[in-house]
């Protein structure tokens, strides 16, 4: 089980998705997509968060941008969507007392950009769960740059059973 000394220690150590998912290939999060965006997402044990609440930094690049100094909305979208599954995969972890996350994917999510984004600083990603069923979360998440919320998203991830084309993807 993930408890709250082990998630301090993967917390200041290895990214979710350097320690439960190596070999994915996501666009998103995935550590061995060499093309890849590389979210490293970790627990965030700020007091008063609800239990599996995650915290991301991303450091944009150029090639990311729509227009000159400003991150292309895919890419927000991509960030918001990776970093809120491994909340609630986190989530449903924790809730059931699992050695290994179990392996969600995005049912429905959707993002508000609220203000340009710029790509010349480091943005931090935030998310936490709001709603918990077996086999499924409602996520929260924002995307900030600077003290600004820039983009927000709302999300409902699920575990998915063997049969499924993902569920083996992070093993």
């Amino acid at each position: 089980m993930l408890t709250v000394a082990s998630m301090e220690n993967a917390a200041s150590n290895l990214s979710l998705q350097d320690r439960f998912a190596p070999n994915s290939i996501c666009f998103g999060c995935g550590p061995a997509n060499e093309k890849g965006l590389k979210i490293k997402s970790y627990p965030d044990l700020t007091p008063g968060l609800p239990p599996g609440s995650t915290r991301a930094e991303f450091k944009p690049s150029p090639y990311q941008e729509a227009f000159p100094g400003m991150i292309n909305g895919g890419i927000i979208g991509a960030l918001l969507d990776c970093h809120s599954n491994w909340t609630a995969t986190t989530a449903l972890m924790n809730a059931q007392g699992l050695e290994q996350p179990p392996c969600t994917v995005t049912a429905d999510f959707h993002v508000k950009l609220r203000a340009p984004t710029p790509s010349n600083q480091t943005i931090i990603l935030r998310a936490h769960p709001v709603e918990m069923k077996a086999d499924r979360v409602k996520i929260e998440a924002t995307l900030s740059s600077g003290d600004q919320v820039t983009a927000t998203c709302v999300g409902i991830f699920v575990a998915v059973k063997p049969g499924h084309p993902a569920f083996h993807r992070w093993g």
